[in-house]
């Protein structure tokens, strides 16, 4: 006789009901509040594939007295609960009996509510199991004719349940455990076979969502990018998923409330898919294709080459400019004008560069000093008062605090902060502080993402947590190919493999020699994480010793100082 497993088809996805195991739990009280009332009576019964495989049933000493009308409705009385365990006794009992289990209650916020209470007055940690509530499902469900109450009791005769109701708790979740298994054949002749799908049916869902399921019935349950396409074979929506069949179904199911991601699932007419080894490729493909097709429904990186930056102008009295192409030992990128016109502004008032805009030739200067000059805040090379050789001083700073390689410009504004934070204007040293760290975070991610873009080629592996390793090649800041090496597959000829079939990239100029500082930012966050081991790089992947990053743990505590509102110079300044 075979043994063999029977093939979950395409509607059992996750964990199937039938191999779930759900508590189905109800309480007696003293009252309807949780917190000042207190628990009188817990009942609950363990049940998987139909089938129940234990139960539990206690008195609690409450430690006070059962109201008349309690003790009326459910025939417990005070004297009944002398001797009883107590709640410290139970509750424990109660969770190591529910453990792993999704719990199940008819008006589940009544119960957990008390349960919760009950941990929170012990010092337990509340476990947060997976909740589901008869009430809401069978209002789901059921008709208000077929249902018109939805009480424990209507239900339990409405299904014809074995055990009746009679306000006792192990009696009550006997009878609560006959309308889930009723309730459970409903659903799933709707489609509903496993937990996820179970947890995700109680919202809404909209008929539109209901008729758009079969989108997703040829996908495969791997990692890898989907686009929805309209009528006119538009892209209108582009993400990931670790599981594309099951992340896409979720679209479909009361799960997603987005009102603009409901819109679109009422526009679209296919879903494409692109399979990937493993979550770094498919992240990276997915900002190429919202680069590329710029989807309607997607709010974030549809335009990855809207950037800005900071350079140095080519002239012989150099400024900063700002501008939209990437250029060598340029500062950036920044995803406003306003942010890099700050970076510039705060750089050429450290540095004493000019911050006029006309050409000002190093041979016959002309002009006469401005304003700035009055203030102090330029030496006037226009009006030939420095000279070329002098000024240059200004932008090797810069070019240096850039770099790395010396980071002078940032001691030089920390000390005029602190020079305002001694005058007490605070208000004007908070804000210079704020300006601080933005440069800081900028000129960190500049070099950090900058070092692995200097690197021609980086091969690199990260256990999949099943055997196996996925695999990278990235050529100058870009993926150039990813792979996956299953358990009992050697990965060093699937590496000599991806190595030799890696897309060619062509560097371009600046710091990042071209590539998209989202593809980049998202390359570096997977290298650095732990585990990752580098196989072989093609030259040293490193950062500057006096970069940005040496100002990081600053940065840090003046951010958290400037939420917090203390003084403007923040905790442990440099």
């Amino acid at each position: 006789m075979s043994t063999a497993t029977a093939q979950l088809t395409f509607d059992e996805l996750g964990t199937p009901l039938r191999d779930t195991t759900f508590v189905v739990v109800d309480l007696e009280t003293t009252g309807g509040s949780a917190g000042a009332d207190a628990i009188t009576e817990i009942g609950a019964v363990k049940i998987r594939g139909g089938q129940v495989i234990g139960e539990l049933a206690t008195l609690v000493d409450s430690g006070r007295g059962v109201p008349p009308m309690i003790a009326e409705l459910t025939g417990i009385t005070t004297a009944m609960l002398v001797g009883a365990p107590s709640v410290r006794t139970v509750l424990p009992s109660f969770l190591e009996f529910a453990a792993g289990a999704v719990l199940v209650a008819h008006n589940a916020p009544f119960d957990t509510g008390f349960l919760r209470a009950a941990c929170t007055e012990m010092g337990i940690a509340w476990p947060r199991p997976p909740v589901l509530c008869t009430v809401k499902l069978a209002r789901r469900v059921l008709t208000r004719d077929e249902a018109p109450s939805v009480r424990l009791s209507a239900l339990a005769q409405l299904f014809h349940a074995t055990t009746t109701p009679t306000h006792r708790a192990l009696d009550d979740a006997r009878a609560t455990v006959d309308v889930l298994h009723a309730l459970l054949e409903r659903v799933g002749n709707l489609g509903v076979h496993s937990l996820e799908e179970l947890l995700a049916f109680l919202p809404e869902v909209t008929a539109g969502q209901r008729r758009k399921r079969g989108l997703a019935e040829h996908l495969p349950h791997s990692p890898g990018v989907y686009l929805f396409r309209g009528p006119g074979e538009e892209v209108l929506y582009v993400g990931t998923a670790t599981d594309l069949h099951r992340r896409v179904r979720s679209y479909f199911t009361g799960s997603e409330t987005r009102r603009r991601i409901r819109e679109m699932v009422n526009l679209a007419v296919r879903v494409d898919h692109v399979e990937c080894a493993h979550p770094l490729e498919a992240g990276v493909r997915e900002l190429r294709l919202l680069g590329a097709h710029a989807p309607p429904y997607n709010r974030r990186s549809t335009h990855p080459h809207r950037r800005w930056w900071v350079v140095l102008t080519d002239e012989a009295f150099p400024r900063l400019s700002v501008v939209r192409t990437e250029r060598e030992g340029a500062l950036g990128p920044f995803r406003s004008r306003g942010g890099a016109s700050e970076a510039a502004e705060l750089l050429a008032g450290a540095s004493g560069l000019r911050t006029c805009t006309p050409r000002i030739s190093a041979r016959t200067p002309r002009g006469s000093p401005c304003a700035l000059h009055e203030m102090g805040r330029c030496a006037a090379p226009c009006a030939g008062l420095q000279s070329a050789d002098a000024y240059g001083a200004g932008p090797r700073a810069v070019a240096a605090v850039v770099a790395g390689t010396d980071d002078a410009v940032l001691h030089t504004v920390r000390t005029r902060v602190e020079e305002l934070a001694g005058a007490g204007r605070f208000e004007s040293a908070a804000t210079a502080r704020d300006q601080v760290v933005a440069l800081v975070q900028v000129l960190r991610r500049r070099q950090r993402l900058g070092a692995l873009a200097a690197v021609d080629e980086l091969v690199a592996a990260r256990r999949d947590g099943a055997g196996g390793w996925h695999l990278v090649v990235v050529r100058a800041g870009r993926l150039a190919a990813a792979g996956h090496a299953a358990r009992g597959v050697a990965p060093v000829p699937l590496v000599e493999l991806l190595v030799a079939s890696a897309e060619t990239v062509v560097p371009g100029p600046g710091p990042l020699r071209g590539a998209p500082e989202e593809e980049v930012a998202l390359v570096a966050r997977w290298l650095e994480a732990p585990g990752t081991r580098l196989v072989r790089t093609s030259g040293p992947w490193a950062e500057p010793a006096s970069g940005a990053g040496s100002w990081g743990a600053w940065a840090q505590r003046a951010g958290a100082a400037a939420q917090e509102a203390v003084h403007p110079l923040g905790r442990g300044w440099p």
